[in-house]
C-alpha cells in the first residue's frame, strides 16, 4: 500500500490557526491525546492482528513528528506502541503499514528526518513494518487511496485513521465515510468546537463548516447559548458520524483549556463492540473520575488520593432497565460499554458485587 502514495505533493503555506513554526511547545491536553492514542493502539494492533493479515494506521495530520522540549509525535508513539509490544515478536507474520501525512513541506521535511532516526535507531527494521511518509493534503491521500482500492478492485485493510487538523478545513464527511467505509475500519478525529461555535452563525466558513459536518444543520445553533448550544454541536456531528459513516458506536472525549473552556472534541467511531472496549478502557486511564474529560487546568497536579469510581448512578440504570429480567453478564457488558459513559471494567467488582449485597 504504500507504494501507492510515494509521489509527495509540495503544497506550501499554512492552514488558518495552525501554528507558524516548524514546530511548537507540547501542551498538556495534546499529551493527554497522545496518551489516548498510545493505550488505544496497545490494544488495537494485537487484536486486529490475531484475525487479519495486514493492518493500516493512518495519520492524516502527522505534524513534524517531534516537539520544541524533544517530545515525540504522533508517528512515533504509533511506532512504538507497535514495537514495543510485549506481544510483537508473535505478530511476525503480519503485515503492518504506517501512512504519516503531512502537508506543510518544513513540517513533512522533519517528519521524514524523525521518522528515518527513528528507523536507525530500531535496527534492524522489521521486515512486517512498511512506513509511508507523504508531503499532502489529507484529502488527496485518501482520495488516491480510495482510486488504488478502485482500480484493484479490492477492500481497505483494517485501518485506524487518526486525523488531528488544526481547525476546521480539510476532514470532509462525505470524504471520511467513503474512505472508512469498510467494515473493520476505525475513526479517532479531532472536532474543533472552539472554531465551530465561534463560527457556526457567522456565515463567513459556511462551505467548510457544511464539509465537516455533512449537512447545514450546525445553522441551527444560531437560536442557542451556553450548555445548550455546545451539547446540540456535539452530537449533531456525533449524529453524523453515526448517519454518514455508518458508525453505529460513537463515543467522545472533552478537552478543556486552561480558562474552563472546551477547546476541542476526539470522537472515536467504530463497528466494534471489542475496539469501543478498548477505548473506553483508555479514556478512563487519562480520566479516572469520569472517562470524558480533560482539562489543562489540572495538568501535572499531584493526586492527593485515588478515585473511586463512583458506579451508583449505573446500579441505578441497571436496576431500572433490566427490572425483572434475566439477563447476561455479557448483555449486561455490552449495555454499559454502548449506552453509559462507563467501561465493561467497571460492571463486575465496583455494580454488580455491590447489587449483590444489597
Amino acid at each position: 500500500m504504500p507504494d501507492m502514495i510515494a509521489a509527495h505533493h509540495l503544497i506550501k503555506g499554512a492552514l488558518p490557526g495552525m501554528p507558524k513554526s516548524t514546530t511548537w511547545e507540547l501542551p498538556a491536553h495534546t499529551r493527554a491525546k497522545h496518551d489516548l492514542l498510545k493505550y488505544y493502539l496497545g490494544g488495537w494492533f494485537p487484536i486486529l492482528s490475531r484475525y487479519n493479515e495486514r493492518v493500516v494506521f493512518l495519520d492524516g495530520f502527522a505534524g513534524p513528528g517531534v516537539y520544541q522540549g524533544g517530545e515525540p509525535g504522533s508517528p512515533q508513539i504509533a511506532l512504538d506502541a507497535l514495537l514495543k509490544h510485549n506481544y510483537f515478536p508473535q505478530m511476525s507474520n503480519k503485515q503492518f503499514v504506517f501512512i504519516f501525512n503531512e502537508m506543510q513541506a518544513d513540517r513533512c521535511d522533519s517528519l521524514a528526518e524523525i521518522v528515518a532516526e527513528f528507523q536507525r535507531q530500531n535496527s534492524p527494521w522489521p521486515n512486517n513494518v512498511g512506513v509511508s511518509v507523504n508531503n499532502s493534503s489529507f484529502e488527496e491521500v485518501a482520495s488516491e487511496m480510495l482510486q488504488y482500492l478502485e482500480q484493484q478492485k479490492a477492500n481497505l485493510a483494517p485501518t485506524f485513521a487518526f486525523v488531528d487538523p488544526f481547525g476546521v478545513k480539510g476532514i470532509p464527511m462525505a470524504l471520511l465515510a467513503r474512505l472508512l467505509a469498510f467494515r473493520q475500519c476505525e475513526l479517532f478525529v479531532y472536532f474543533d468546537f472552539n472554531t465551530v461555535n465561534r463560527f457556526a452563525a457567522a456565515g463567513n466558513i459556511d462551505d467548510r463548516l457544511t464539509e465537516l459536518f455533512g449537512t447545514d444543520l450546525y445553522k441551527n445553533a444560531r437560536d442557542l447559548a451556553g450548555t445548550d448550544r455546545k451539547l446540540f454541536l456535539h452530537n449533531l456531528y456525533q449524529d453524523q458520524l453515526r448517519s454518514v459513516c455508518g458508525f453505529p458506536y460513537v463515543h467522545s472525549f472533552e478537552m478543556i483549556r486552561e480558562d474552563g473552556k472546551t477547546g476541542y472534541f476526539l470522537f472515536y467511531g467504530t463497528r466494534s463492540v471489542t475496539g469501543l472496549r478498548v477505548m473506553k478502557d483508555a479514556m478512563w486511564r487519562v480520566d479516572p473520575g469520569g472517562g470524558q474529560k480533560f482539562s489543562d487546568f489540572f495538568a501535572g497536579q499531584d493526586v492527593l488520593f485515588d478515585v473511586e469510581v463512583d458506579t451508583y448512578p449505573l446500579r441505578l440504570e441497571l436496576q431500572s432497565h433490566f427490572a425483572g429480567n434475566l439477563v447476561s453478564v455479557e448483555e449486561l457488558e455490552q449495555y454499559v460499554l454502548v449506552n453509559t459513559p462507563y467501561a465493561a471494567s467497571h460492571l463486575k467488582r465496583l455494580t454488580l458485587k455491590r447489587l449483590f449485597r444489597i
